[in-house]
């Protein structure tokens, strides 16, 4: 009897051993397929990251285009209130200033683009935080006056 409780002893231990091997290969595998994961995931937000950039490049440079075009038409636009303003009198010296203005506008556009543009704004916020408060209160208010009636 004594032999058959040993066999019953090894046969419990080699369990054991099969179970514990099985459990270490278990978690080996699982850590494997968790740094598998953690890798892919890594790959995936690097992706999304590039792509967000690239789309943020492209949206800044159709924005500088768009900004290109519109100061090329104030230009033209300058141009043209010249030519069929009249020669000489108060009209003319109106419309003469109001040209050199379009004109000085739509150099600034093309010059600086919507990039520069809001670089300007911001440092004149950052100059005048005060009076930028109050024009944003103000055209807060406006705005909601307009859409309320």
């Amino acid at each position: 009897m004594a032999s058959g409780t040993q066999g019953a002893k090894d046969m419990a231990g080699n369990a054991a051993d099969k179970a514990r091997d099985m459990a270490s290969h278990g978690a080996d595998k699982a850590k494997d397929l968790a740094s598998q994961a953690a890798d892919k995931a890594r790959d995936v937000a690097s992706q999304a990251a590039g792509t967000a950039r690239d789309l943020a490049s492209s949206a800044g440079r159709r924005a500088d285009q768009v900004a290109d075009k519109v100061g090329s038409g104030l230009s033209s636009a300058a141009d043209s209130l010249r030519e069929h303003a009249p020669d000489k009198g108060m009209l003319h010296s109106a419309a003469s200033k109001v040209a050199d203005t379009l004109e000085s506008g739509g150099q600034y556009l093309k010059d600086e683009g919507l990039t520069g543009i809001a670089d300007d704004l911001t440092n004149m916020i950052k100059r005048n935080p005060i009076p930028a408060l109050l024009v944003g209160i103000c055209l807060g208010a406006l705005i909601a006056r307009a859409t309320r009636s």
